[in-house]
């Protein structure tokens, strides 16, 4: 099968990680993937999974904007040009352009849904979901269903599956000298990854992490990635007297990198689809702290693989944090549990043959 997907970038973040993931599936399993986007710092990664990337300039967050219609008809000569058999598209930008481009080429187009989004006019008058549309887990499918009538033959529910090779166990010399490099010792270490935005509650974490420096005085914190909200956050750590403790890092290639050298996994999200940094914490053995709200209660089972904690309540995030910190061998086993989820639960073979369904579904209801 020739794929084709439609992104508007490919730099480093859950969506990226998604279809990598994706790509590799189906390379493995000899079919032809096509990766149209406007470029970025991941493209040596999808090259060395076998795709065949092209840029367009796709950036933009308008949906009016030429950078989408001035594309079409190359889209549509992309598309005759490689046989293409699928479109599968990702952001609300890209699922205009699939929805279009099926209009022009009546190829089937599938998209995804990776959260939530505002129930704009013009998203309800042009929803663009596609012959099919896959949510992530199932508050993004209720989302659909009660925020845009989406119906129930038109979602396919399939959660995000991850790399499990990459986060087998780090032996303890490993995690020693990665320690070493951020100049750590044995301190507790907290951390997230995700983009700098609000949405994702960094700042919470920060306040969280001014009152846990009160019972751990040499703990540290990770903020892994980059974002607009960067220098907000910088003000706030400098506010609350943290600048020692709180370690910004720009984005990396690899959460494998940086995982070994946490101690909690922290997601203290205002709003999320599912989590797939959590989801690689989980797999790397950390145990987690997150907000109870979207498609985290699917991953976390509170008090058992992780802590669930009320969303924007910076003292009960402050609270679990440090009765992870204290109580080690409670953390070992959410960790341990943690784990043994990602492996049953995770895997990214489960994904790949579950969307495959999801294509030839699509297809044979358009020949």
């Amino acid at each position: 099968m020739n794929i084709l997907y439609l992104s508007k970038h490919l730099n480093t973040g859950g969506i990226t990680t998604y279809l990598l993931t994706l790509t590799q599936g189906f390379v493995h399993r000899g079919h032809n993937v096509f990766v149209i986007s406007s470029g970025g710092d991941q493209e040596s990664e999808f090259l060395s999974a076998g795709a065949k990337l092209h840029s367009i300039d796709i950036r933009t967050k308008s949906e009016l904007s030429f950078k989408l219609y001035g594309n079409l008809i190359n889209l549509k000569k992309f598309i005759v040009k490689n046989d293409i058999e699928i479109i599968h598209a990702q952001t609300r930008v890209t699922q205009i352009m699939g929805q279009l481009t099926k209009r022009l080429t009546g190829c089937p187009y599938v998209s995804t849904c990776h959260g939530y989004f505002k129930a704009h006019f013009s998203r309800k008058l042009f929803p663009c979901w596609g012959d099919r549309v896959i949510a992530i887990s199932s508050p993004v499918v209720k989302h659909l269903k009660e925020d845009f009538h989406v119906s129930d033959n038109q979602i396919e529910l399939i959660v995000n599956g991850i790399n499990l090779n990459q986060f087998e166990p780090v032996d303890e010399e490993s995690k020693i000298r990665l320690r070493r490099r951020y100049h750590l010792g044995k301190h507790p270490v907290i951390g997230i990854i995700a983009r700098l935005s609000d949405v994702k509650g960094q700042d919470l974490l920060v306040a969280a992490f001014h009152k846990v420096v009160a019972s751990f005085p040499q703990a540290k914190l990770f903020l892994v990635g980059e974002g607009k909200m960067e220098n907000a956050l910088r003000r706030l750590v400098s506010t609350l007297d943290l600048v020692d403790k709180v370690i910004f890092l720009p984005k990396i290639n690899k959460t494998s990198e940086i995982l070994p050298i946490f101690d909690v996994f922290v997601m203290p999200s205002r709003q999320e689809g599912l989590g797939i940094s959590v989801m690689e914490a989980q797999a790397a053995g950390l145990p987690v702290v997150a907000s109870n709200v979207g498609g985290l209660p699917d991953i976390i089972e509170d008090g058992k693989t992780g802590i669930l904690v009320r969303q924007g309540d910076v003292g009960d995030l402050s609270e679990a944090i440090i009765f992870l910190l204290r109580n080690k061998q409670a953390a070992m086993k959410m960790g341990k549990l943690a784990k043994m989820q990602a492996k049953k639960r995770y895997s990214a073979d489960t994904m790949v043959e579950k969307t495959l369904a999801v294509y030839e579904k699509v297809r044979e209801h358009t020949l």
